[in-house]
């Protein structure tokens, strides 16, 4: 019996409705089990152990947290002022800062998870999903959505670009003025965010307004994804690839170069839908990305197919070479050793699709 051909990432583009998006914006699947009692602190770096202290004490606030009105505004401190009462001013919401693979979004999907309100109640998301959730709704319909909610949890924060500076500054502006509260990791505190990638200087004002609404924590440590851990598998030949693909229900193969092409057809807020389903991707002829464009999508390729945990089998160069000198000296570099750091725990989890 003739084996099945594999999918094809190339062969898809899928549209995603608005609605889809809202009801999305939970822990995706690698951190729907993580619970801050399953988060392992690095002994020597007691920022960790100290942040999961502090956001285990956020999560209900002092006396607990009831839902509805007041009581977000009790989440992290907020004070307890009465419905009728001005919204207290300061920080309502806080900040993980810290290098790649220190574990923010197990602390941020822990703090989701123990967050005593109905799910309906949190959202979580990415700062690019949270932006094209605006997109795909409007600003208006966003802010009328998400004002309900009692956590907003944003993953991943980055300002790309001024654009972006000024719809999210006015975004959580409004959501905190609604009572919702604010979670976020990134690499780049925020009083620096946008640094390297457009004048800043000239967003200042928009900037430090974002700044306002965090306390910052500081989560220092090596990538966990690499601690005591083998070197990543070196890459395979096409053939092992393709006999993989082939014997492997569910997995895609597609050339790698192809689909840097096919990313720019299909808009990032749907990378989640383009990975539906797959068990494993397969490519061949992995190259150096071409340019930032290009290497941005793929850094959010990487993100959905590792929040999935989708494994990567991959013939050509190592991903460590991805990106060139250039752009991992750039403003964008804490995305792309991100970007390196989850393909190759993703490699390392497709080394049984070869063996067997």
């Amino acid at each position: 019996m003739a084996e099945a051909a594999p999918l094809s990432l190339c062969a898809r583009e899928p549209h995603v409705p608005a609605d889809r998006l809202v009801a999305e914006m939970v822990p995706p699947p690698r951190f729907d089990s993580v619970r801050f009692e399953t988060y392992l602190p690095d002994p020597n770096q007691p920022s960790q152990t100290e942040a999961v202290r502090v956001l285990s004490g956020f999560a209900t606030g002092p006396g607990g947290a009831p839902t509805g009105g007041a009581g977000r505004r009790r989440l992290f401190g907020f004070g307890r002022a009465k419905a009728s009462s001005k919204v207290p001013t300061g920080p309502r919401g806080v900040y993980l800062d810290g290098g790649y693979g220190v574990g923010k979004t197990h602390l941020l999907a822990s703090l989701w998870h123990a967050t005593p309100a109905e799910p309906s109640l949190k959202a979580f998301g990415t700062f690019v999903e949270l932006t094209n959730l605006v997109g795909a709704l409007g600003f208006q319909q966003t802010v009328r959505t998400l004002s309900g909610h009692r956590l907003l949890c944003i993953d991943e924060f980055e300002l790309d670009d001024p654009g972006d500076t000024v719809l999210v500054s006015t975004l959580l502006g409004k959501l905190v003025d609604a009572g919702v509260a604010l979670a976020a990791t990134s690499n780049t505190l925020p009083g620096k965010l946008g640094e390297g990638r457009f004048a800043a200087a000239d967003f200042l004002r928009e900037i430090q307004g974002l700044s306002a609404h965090f306390r910052a924590l500081r989560i220092d440590g090596e990538d966990y994804r690499h601690r005591g851990l083998p070197e990543a598998p070196a890459p395979y030949s096409d053939e092992q690839v393709t006999k993989a693909a082939y014997a492997t229900g569910g997995a895609s193969l597609d050339d790698f170069p192809h689909l840097l092409d096919h990313l720019a057809r299909v808009h990032p807020s749907r990378y989640g839908a383009l990975t539906d389903g797959l068990a494993a991707v397969c490519l061949t002829d992995v190259q150096p990305v071409p340019d930032q464009s290009t290497a941005l999508r793929l850094v959010v390729l990487a993100d959905r197919l590792y929040d999935r945990e989708v494994p990567v089998l991959a013939s050509g160069l190592p991903f460590d070479q991805l990106f060139s000198e250039e752009m991992l000296n750039g403003g964008y570099r804490k995305k792309y050793f991100r970007a390196i750091s989850r393909l190759t725990a993703l490699a390392r989890d497709a080394k049984g699709l070869v063996e067997h």
